[in-house]
């Protein structure tokens, strides 16, 4: 009997996970070369993983702290997937699955991209516990600079390590912090009404629908220069799918839609794969 792989098998459970929680990011991850999709996919999961707590409809705001900070603490300790667990096993009731499965995102990572992950799953659990600390309190554009940076512009940093990690590959990381806050402001317009219905805005004191735009669009063209001074590969194959699309929702939303139908999202990926 052939045995397979825990490593296929976790990466089978992961590409599931991400068609369900992502179709921005299911496709440029599932068409990475072996190695460089598990080191993405893991980061991305875990990622998701920490989101889904920051968001949590039913969690008070404490619970989600000390959640928050134990995961910190669990990303610096020497036991990722032990202390994971240990921290997540009491709320398996109330927590998503991509949030339970926090430990085997982790085990997904090859070993020697771990480190770039970890550190990166640290800082971001740190720093999604300290606005959920200070409810997400956004007066200024340093305000939202600050929190698109904590749950997005670390994350192009990140994918930017992993780029040199995996070919050597050569980035900006002032252009790919823009590259996550663009992407991240544009989630920010389309999600406006329903995060005022959870009592958040992210709109800076005296914004609006303007001048969000015009904060999207300044970081979304810092992108696009991100992306020109990728040479061929990966990086670029990858980096173009979610700005395409997000320029298209923005697009979109400018002239009083929403979001981008199935066909349209098919549309774009079948045009830029080309």
């Amino acid at each position: 009997m052939e045995v397979v792989p825990i490593t296929n098998i976790v990466l089978n459970d992961a590409m599931t996970m991400l068609k369900k929680t992502s179709r921005t990011f299911y496709i440029p991850i599932s068409q990475l070369d072996l190695g460089l999709r598990e080191a993405v996919s893991s980061a991305y999961l875990c990622m998701r993983a920490i989101d889904e707590i920051e968001d949590h409809e039913q969690l008070e705001d404490p619970l989600k702290v000390q959640l928050l900070m134990s995961i910190h603490e669990a990303f610096e300790s020497p036991h990722v997937i032990e202390e994971t667990q240990k921290v997540l096993s009491p709320y398996r009731e109330v927590l998503p699955d991509v949030t339970m499965q926090l430990h085997e995102w982790s085990l997904l990572c090859p070993t020697t991209a771990f480190p770039i992950v970890s550190r990166y799953m640290a800082k971001m659990a740190l720093e999604m516990a300290e606005w959920v600390q200070h409810g997400w309190h956004i007066h200024t554009e340093e305000d939202l600079d600050r929190y698109t940076y904590s749950v997005a512009g670390m994350v192009g940093e990140m994918l930017s390590e992993l780029w040199a990690w995996n070919d050597g590959t050569q980035s900006d990381l002032t252009k790919a912090v823009a590259f996550g806050r663009g992407l991240q402001a544009v989630n920010i317009l389309r999600n406006r009404e329903e995060d005022l219905k959870r009592g958040v805005d992210f709109y800076p004191d005296g914004w609006g629908f303007k001048e969000m735009q015009q904060y999207t669009r300044r970081n979304l063209d810092i992108a696009d220069a991100y992306i020109a001074d990728l040479k061929e590969g990966p990086a670029l194959k990858f980096c173009k799918i979610p700005l395409a699309l997000a320029h298209a929702t923005v697009n979109l939303i400018s002239m009083g839609g929403s979001k981008l139908t199935r066909d349209a999202v098919l549309k774009i990926v079948n045009r830029i794969s080309k």
